[in-house]
């Protein structure tokens, strides 16, 4: 390989939420600090815990060797750049600068598009478990969330449930749709068939689609992303699509998403919206982040980086198997998180979510509570860490934990 995930990261002191944000003023479940001996293995929020490609680096280093941040044009190599990845990673045609809008984040568009095309008390088709921003988003503009329930299969694969998504729809006039692909949090990333299907009663019902793709790119063990502007001409033109390179990048704290939006009667409508904020403006140095991304070491710095998080899914899933036997676990296929249900094993040892939190975070394995995405006896791990770092969480979790 040409990069380096091994290497440990000392994150400490430098703004970093995963490590420096944690603990109960802020929020969070358990209280102190790790015991005596135990270090901390940030495996809880979805930013990860490597290196960033050098490009994007190298990029930001030219334009900062510039003395003056003033106001700024957006390059035309900004809008080059996003055509060539998506060309190159989703085998997207006929995108053009027109389509393409900037974000300050996905929820920013996510919240905009609800403004621009429901009213307060409408309900908003979507499914669950359910990534905690969406429901923020949701209350926060006055929507409310109709949530049809992911079902797993005999072969313990999360899937769509249609007939379920159908009725919700006709009973609520349904018109909108937030969907995320790949699924956050349960890792699914979906079929062809499966885009087909839904959208089938997407266009039955002539629904807009706020599409989620910002994990598009963190692909696990060969999978392989459906955008949906390649799906048909019909799912081309009802979708807002949402993208960013924060999550493939690691690249949060910059701040920079953009939408990709066919129709230009829905792109005039979400960007009337968005201007009369006056908040969605780029700021410089996202602008060359994504550029010094979107490059061709980007997308080997991409293949090396979903190789490696493959390994440690992988790991992570079957020491899981093996050794606790009342958690219940899906292989992720697409994200670097993994979903834990341990409603057994709570109810089997007479234990809270709360005391289980507490107890991996007393030996330094700061994973994250998964009621807040709707199921009450889950747990959310981030295994965008080193492997050394994986193997030492889970067995801390095996003789401290789990037992």
């Amino acid at each position: 390989m040409n990069y380096d995930f091994t290497k440990i990261m000392d994150r400490r002191g430098k703004d970093a939420i995963a490590i420096d944000g944690v603990g109960k003023e802020l929020g969070f479940a358990y209280i102190g600090a790790p015991k005596e001996g135990f270090s901390q293995i940030p495996m809880w929020v979805a930013d990860m815990n490597f290196e960033t490609c050098p490009t994007i680096i190298e990029s930001l280093s030219n334009r900062i060797a510039h003395p003056a941040f003033g106001y700024f044009m957006i390059r035309n190599s900004y809008y080059d750049a996003i055509i060539d990845w998506h060309k190159r990673r989703n085998g997207v045609t006929g995108l053009t600068k027109e389509h393409i809008g900037y974000e300050n984040g996905v929820l920013g568009c996510v919240c905009s598009a609800l403004k621009a095309y429901t009213n307060v008390g409408d309900k908003i088709l979507i499914h669950s478990p359910t990534y905690i921003g969406f429901t923020h988003s949701l209350e926060d503009t006055g929507r409310i969330a109709e949530h049809s329930p992911l079902i797993k299969d005999e072969h313990n694969v999360w899937r769509m449930d249609y007939e379920d998504m159908e009725r919700r729809i006709v009973e609520n006039n349904i018109k909108v749709m937030i969907f995320c692909t790949p699924h956050n949090p349960c890792g699914r990333v979906w079929e062809k068939w499966e885009l087909e299907k839904v959208y089938a009663l997407f266009k039955k019902y002539n629904m807009l689609v706020i599409c989620d793709e910002i994990w598009s790119d963190i692909l696990l063990d060969h999978h392989k992303h459906i955008a949906p502007q390649t799906l048909s001409e019909d799912a081309k033109m009802r979708t807002i699509s949402i993208y960013a390179p924060s999550k493939t990048f690691n690249l949060a704290g910059l701040i920079g998403s953009y939408h990709i939006i066919y129709n230009p009667e829905i792109k005039e409508k979400l960007m009337k919206e968005e201007q009369s904020t006056h908040y969605n403006e780029m700021n410089v140095l996202s602008q060359h982040a994504l550029i010094g991304a979107y490059t061709s070491e980007g997308h080997q710095w991409v293949d090396e980086l979903n190789a490696t998080l493959t390994d440690n899914i992988q790991y992570a899933y079957q020491f899981i198997q093996d050794n606790f036997k009342d958690i219940e676990v899906s292989m992720p296929e697409g994200t670097y998180m993994m979903f834990l249900h341990i409603e057994e094993y709570l109810k089997k040892h007479q234990l809270t979510l709360e005391e289980v939190l507490q107890r991996g975070w007393d030996v330094g394995v700061d994973y994250q509570d998964g009621s807040a995405f709707l199921d009450p006896y889950a747990i959310r791990m981030n295994f965008a860490v080193p492997k050394s770092l994986v193997i030492e969480a889970m067995q801390r979790l095996k003789e401290y934990v789990f037992i």
